[in-house]
């Protein structure tokens, strides 16, 4: 038995879009930062006494058609460990599912972590981030804390995550603006098919994420938040234009998602810089500088209230222990 902690990560620079459905390989790079905020806990036990992996997510057990992409996970862990046995599963989320807050990122590498050190493996992290990204792309980069870029790679041994700056040296925070915590309609990986098929703009997408990592990574070297902050809105807008731009078409934004991304630029506008970042969810993430926290604080309590408004700053990688 053991039990792993890993923390969601939000990307600054997007991953949207596979070229192998099973491996999980990304058709681009991508870069995020991990949040002290936001975290799942799993534990795992594998026990001969079980006619079957038995998986509970913050106490729902899940049957076993949405529990699938959990038994995958479980069966590389099976094959790689040699063990048979099947598993208990029992996952706690400190994050709302399926609401673009990168839940399935902590998810599922807390899963690889506490399967892999259960079953007897001592995986290196390289190999823990391959084994996460298994479960869901995103999950590849919560193995790190920090700044964390995710190389493509061409097949499952080069396509791993790996730190740019673990231990954050600067201001850079994110403010999550609770829009909607509920599930989204139309899922990442579907909408991600869709926008790789059917959008005739995807084909320029990988040529603009290779110049915004270029630029994002110097801004990073620069410590100069409102360069990665300008960098990670535009990749974000242009992200979300592909499932626009989709057949049938189609947005994780709603009303208040546009009015939060304008009540950001009217910030901008008034001299507070910060700026903004969405996944496939209509939650809004602020990407500031922390000095100016509090002003940005003040104006979006008083248009979403405080309630719905949560300051995260960089977190750590995972963290495993034994039972």
């Amino acid at each position: 038995m053991a039990t792993a902690r890993a923390h969601t990560n939000i990307a600054l620079i997007k991953y949207w879009g596979k070229r192998d459905q099973d491996l999980i390989l990304p058709q681009t790079d991508s870069l995020s930062l991990t949040l002290d905020e936001f975290y799942t806990t799993t534990t795992v036990d594998f026990d001969d006494r079980l006619a079957a992996d038995q998986v509970t997510i913050d106490g729902t057990v899940l049957d076993q058609q949405a529990a699938r992409k959990v038994h995958h996970v479980l069966d590389l862990v099976r094959q790689q460990s040699g063990l048979t046995s099947p598993a208990w599963v029992t996952s706690t989320n400190h994050v709302p599912m399926a609401a673009g807050l990168a839940s399935s990122a902590s998810a599922f590498a807390a899963l690889a972590g506490a399967a892999s050190r259960a079953a007897g493996l001592d995986l290196d992290r390289r190999a823990l981030s391959r084994l996460a990204r298994r479960g869901s792309g995103s999950a590849t980069r919560s193995i790190y804390g920090g700044l964390v870029e995710w190389r493509r790679g061409h097949d499952d041994a080069t396509s791993y995550a790996q730190p740019i700056m673990e231990k954050v040296d600067f201001g850079i925070e994110m403010m999550a603006v609770m829009i909607n915590t509920a599930k989204k309609k139309v899922s990442s990986r579907y909408g991600m098919q869709q926008s790789v098929t059917t959008s005739p703009y995807y084909q320029v997408w990988p040529a603009i994420v290779d110049y915004d990592m270029a630029a994002i990574k110097k801004a990073i070297d620069n410590r100069d938040v409102n360069a990665i902050g300008r960098i990670a809105e535009q990749n974000a807008l242009r992200m979300h234009a592909l499932t626009l731009s989709a057949d049938p078409g189609f947005t994780y934004f709603t009303g208040e998602t546009i009015t939060a991304m304008n009540a950001i630029r009217a910030l901008r506008d008034q001299g507070i810089p910060c700026y903004f970042t969405m996944d496939a969810g209509p939650n809004v993430k602020v990407i500031y500088d922390r000095q100016n926290r509090q002003p940005i604080h003040q104006a979006l309590a008083a248009q979403f209230g405080a309630d719905r408004l949560v300051v995260a700053k960089p977190g750590p990688g995972i963290q495993i222990w034994n039972n």
